[in-house]
């Protein structure tokens, strides 16, 4: 397959035309597989260039439908936030890259974000198109992030996440108080689960699926710098676990209150003060031993 990657570094996605239907076109049969994506838009598609076939030629929306062939398709939006923060490949080898992520860019596409993601800038900078994130943070915490190069290794390196293998250690701004202080280094634990609302977590009775570990680095005035080593991987843990004691993360839009999501127009003067500083691992693939450290600082000031 000739193209699968374009020149903004976003992968097409593949779809199979099978022998047991029959369309007029192949508009026909695009709006008929996908119905949740508008007419139009498919149009769209056909009209920018954006459906072709494995050779990467490009294909009308009136060109016939043949069965048994495989073609591409590309995403579009007619509108995307820009983020005006660079990230930093911190590593490169045959197996995997390392890239610094800043504040705000989403890992993979999702939403109003394609482009403007830290997956689809790295394939248009390295211009591979195989490379993938063998684990995630949110888009509004910065820091490293791991992507395997070659998807025959990909798995290996997944179950290291999924083994609890590797060792993650977050730095993070929040409130000083002097009766949680008192208390650490500590080890906190609970339950988290699903709230009512999607985009939170919520503590609950029952045995504990998260810990982190929490330490204290310094502190000016109001504020502390925490270091935070989680022990399992739940989503928003460190998040959840700093509000549960009362010191929630600096700039924290979900935490203790769900703020309105900003769409276009975003704010960005204050960041999360969450950093994914460090990450250490025995490497499945070549044996070695890894610790990648980011470059970036939080901020006290912000």
């Amino acid at each position: 397959m000739a193209m699968q990657i374009n020149s903004e570094g976003v992968s097409a996605s593949r779809v199979y035309l099978p022998a047991d239907q029959t369309h007029s076109n192949l508009l026909s049969f695009f709006t008929s597989q996908f119905p949740h994506i508008e007419t139009g838009e498919w149009v769209k598609r056909f009209d920018e260039g954006l459906v072709m076939d494995r050779e990467g030629h490009s294909l009308s929306a009136n060109d016939a439908y043949r069965p048994n062939t495989h073609l591409l398709y590309f995403r579009r939006l007619d509108r995307e936030p820009e983020i005006p923060f660079e990230e930093q490949i911190l590593y490169q080898d045959g197996h995997i890259l390392v890239a610094d992520k800043p504040h705000f860019l989403p890992v993979t596409p999702t939403g109003l974000y394609l482009h403007q993601t830290l997956l689809n800038r790295l394939k248009k900078k390295t211009g591979l198109s195989s490379l993938s994130p063998i684990h995630r943070i949110d888009r509004d915490t910065a820091g490293l992030v791991i992507f395997s190069i070659n998807p025959t290794e990909r798995a290996r390196y997944q179950n290291l996440f999924r083994d609890r293998a590797v060792k993650k250690v977050y730095e993070a701004i929040a409130p000083y108080k002097k009766k949680v202080a008192d208390q650490l280094p500590l080890i906190y634990r609970s339950r988290l689960e699903e709230s009512e609302h999607f985009l939170q977590m919520t503590e609950v009775d029952g045995n504990p699926n998260a810990d982190t570990l929490i330490e204290l680095i310094e502190h000016q005035g109001a504020w502390a710098k925490y270091q935070l080593t989680p022990g399992s991987g739940k989503k928003h843990q460190l998040r959840c676990h700093l509000n549960a004691l009362g010191i929630p993360i600096q700039n924290d839009q979900i935490y203790p209150v769900l703020t309105p999501y900003q769409e276009y127009d975003l704010d960005f003067t204050k960041p999360l003060q969450l950093l994914a500083k460090e990450i250490a691992f025995q490497d499945p693939v070549t044996g070695e031993s890894r610790q990648f450290k980011s470059r970036q600082k939080l901020n006290f000031e912000i």
